[in-house]
């Protein structure tokens, strides 16, 4: 096809969108068009506003009102959502018409329309609702409180919660009915976000977002948080789970542990099926979730969370973070620098799990994995923390645990390595004399060398040039040597072994 034929097509697009916005702002004053023709016209519109490039009548402000018009004043059903289709399409693919419809009051209407009971409905009005909160000065407080925004979005909700828990209806839902409350929940997180000082409107939502929750099926196959259960947890975010309604709907009397059981059971698949960025986008969240919910839990769902996340007997038969198990792969995401803010919303769970006690967090996970979240948060260490504690908050048994690997000690494998000889501990201390002195110079460090410290108290012995290992005779001079360390002669080789320390010292700068 030639640039010329291109060019012929793309003007030829431009006049039919032009001619099909004349016919449907003509329809608004003098109705010329049958429900089949205004169907059909606006089904058009649709296709060619699926890509923007001269389709630039559906996206100015004449044209943007003649759709609202069709979308929100008809009486056809199918007319009013091919018009709210098309301007799905044009507020996604151009922002400016959100400002459009904002400056039109559209917004309202669509508060209005929202509580009609249809899945097709639902769906994109939500959408539209939800793209209003992007670079347009809409007023959530006032959709909420003059246009019922929160109630409609609680009904719609409510609708999905009890079909979800129908054995009959559970089989029957089609795709509409997902992609529907897929939009409401995405709408739910944007308002509860922006118009964070009306959460209290929300609180309704709460029991049925945490029914939706444990009633949908998790995939067998795939993503774990594919389909609702992704929007569903970040519903949850901001919404305030403290109050007494919430509670009792996350923790009923009679299984307070369900809905905790529920994200336990969603976070396990996802820690073996996401990675890195995955981890840091879909997962921190439900890792946030799970801090709210124990927050708030009454004692005994606290017991049974912290049963699931801290370390097990188990998990110390090796170093923590090692194993295969659910607290061992997220401690292994401690220090994953390709997702900061999941392996924050980590620590900061296992804070609250040890009560945000300092030394019952270096219990439960180790100085390796405390000491630094303990720094960044200015959290005093505890005095007697570097000492063996005895992984009783986790374990329930008085075992002596490594205080840094988390480790049980008796379970420990000490490496079965040859013992070095005298020279070779000489060659060793030599070393790192010279890496204290290299330390020192760059102002790393501002100790004082342990090599210099052990000649200057006598405790650098210096062997004879004779001297063999396994004989006899040395294991009596050196028992001589103990006795009298600061004869002359000693000295005077402890002055060369001196003079020689600083000439590699000199050698370093």
């Amino acid at each position: 096809m030639t640039i010329a034929n291109i060019g012929n097509l793309l003007t030829a697009k431009l006049k039919a969108v032009t001619a099909l916005v004349e016919k449907l702002t003509a329809d608004l004053t003098s109705v010329n068009l049958s429900s089949k023709e205004r169907d059909s016209a606006l089904e058009e519109l649709k296709v060619f506003g699926r890509d923007p490039r001269y389709a630039d009548p559906i996206f100015t402000k004449e044209g943007i009102e003649t759709l609202t018009k069709h979308a929100f004043d008809s009486t056809s059903k199918t007319t009013s959502q091919n018009a709210l289709r098309v301007i799905c399409n044009a507020m996604l693919l151009k922002p400016e018409v959100r400002k459009i419809l904002v400056d039109l009051g559209c917004e309202s209407k669509a508060c209005q329309k929202l509580r009609s009971d249809n899945w097709d409905d639902e769906f994109l009005l939500s959408r539209i609702i939800f793209l209003t909160t992007y670079g347009t000065n809409v007023d959530l407080p006032n959709l909420i409180e003059q246009h019922q925004l929160a109630e409609s979005i609680t009904q719609n909700l409510a609708r999905h919660a009890a079909r979800s828990s129908s054995s009959s209806t559970k089989e029957k839902a089609d795709a509409m009915e997902g992609m529907a409350l897929i939009e409401t929940l995405k709408l739910v997180f944007n308002v509860t976000r922006f118009a964070s000082s009306h959460l209290d409107s929300f609180s309704p939502a709460i029991a049925h977002i945490v029914t939706l929750l444990v009633s949908l099926d998790i995939p067998e196959r795939g993503p774990p948080l594919e389909g609702s259960f992704s929007p569903l947890i970040n519903a949850l975010m901001n919404l305030k789970l403290d109050t007494e309604s919430a509670k009792a709907s996350i923790f009923p009397s009679d299984e307070p542990t369900i809905h905790i059981d529920r994200l336990i059971h969603l976070l396990d698949p996802c820690m073996k099926s996401y990675k890195d960025t995955e981890l840091e986008q879909l997962v921190t969240p439900l890792i946030c979730v799970i801090s709210s919910l124990h927050e708030h839990a009454p004692e005994d769902a606290k017991t049974h969370l912290r049963s699931k996340l801290l370390p097990t007997e188990e998990d110390r038969k090796t170093v923590l973070g090692k194993g295969d198990t659910l607290p061992s792969r997220l401690l292994r995401n401690w220090t994953n620098p390709m997702a900061p803010e999941f392996r924050k919303a980590i620590s900061h769970l296992y804070f609250d799990m040890s009560d945000k006690d300092a030394g019952k967090f270096i219990d439960n996970v180790g100085y390796g994995f405390a000491s630094g979240f303990l720094f960044q948060n200015n959290i005093p260490i505890p005095e007697g923390s570097s000492s063996s504690a005895s992984g009783e908050a986790s374990t329930g048994k008085m075992r002596d645990v490594n205080p840094i690997t988390g480790q049980f000690r008796d379970a420990e494998k000490v490496p079965d390595l040859p013992e070095m000889t005298d020279e070779e501990k000489e060659r060793e201390a030599e070393r790192l004399f010279v890496l204290f002195e290299r330390l020192k110079k760059n102002g790393l460090i501002s100790v004082e060398n342990p090599v210099a410290q052990a000649m200057r108290e006598g405790r650098f012995e210096e062997l004879p040039d004779d001297y063999e290992e396994d004989s006899d005779d040395n294991e009596g001079k050196c028992k001589e040597k103990e006795k009298d360390k600061v004869n002359v002669e000693e000295k005077k080789k402890g002055e060369e072994k001196k003079a020689h320390l600083e000439e590699l010292v000199e050698d370093l700068d």
